[in-house]
């Protein structure tokens, strides 16, 4: 895994990272929630089967909560609550819906957002306004017919929460 080029002041990264298995974007996962704390809102970004539930998974076992991570797709929204003291997980799963912030107000993510870790995936145009404050991860995948499991990401860590962060830990 290979971290990139320098930051501006006004955001973290990005950090480019390499990945070539599940079990590599689990790790990622488990890594980034080191980072994490209540309050952080994370925006996964990318293809349909490019990695954002196993991310996430790997970012609920780092963050020790209970019940299985899978893909909210048809619920929209899961919580795991913590198994020690950390923060819970919300994951969010934007996919269906259209409404941007107004459909997204209806699920009280800004209620939540103060004392958990926030994942939405599809969330770009739609959680924006939750808080300039926020984690923009980015996965890319071969698309079309392909069994190849190498994904790159890009990692940007935007507001002043994520400013001083060193994200190139993520791609050590």
């Amino acid at each position: 895994m290979e971290a990139a080029a320098p930051h501006s002041p006004a955001e973290s990264g990005p950090v480019q990272i390499l990945v070539t298995s599940p079990e590599q974007m689990r790790e990622l996962g488990r890594r980034l929630a080191k980072l994490l704390r209540a309050g952080d809102l994370v925006m996964l970004s990318g293809e349909l089967g490019a990695g954002k539930t196993t991310l996430t998974r790997g970012l609920g076992e780092g963050l020790g909560v209970r019940g299985a991570v899978t893909s909210p797709t048809f619920v929209i929204a899961r919580v795991h609550p913590s198994l020690g003291d950390g923060p819970p997980l919300v994951h969010v799963d934007a996919y269906r819906l259209s409404g941007g912030l107004d459909e997204m107000e209806d699920l009280d993510l800004d209620v939540s957002l103060p004392d958990s870790v926030v994942v939405v995936e599809w969330g770009e145009g739609k959680v924006e306004e939750l808080t300039e404050d926020r984690l923009q991860v980015v996965i890319h995948r071969a698309v079309g017919d392909t069994t190849d499991e190498v994904r790159q990401m890009t990692v940007t860590g935007l507001g002043e929460r994520w400013a001083e962060a060193d994200l190139s830990v993520l791609a050590a």
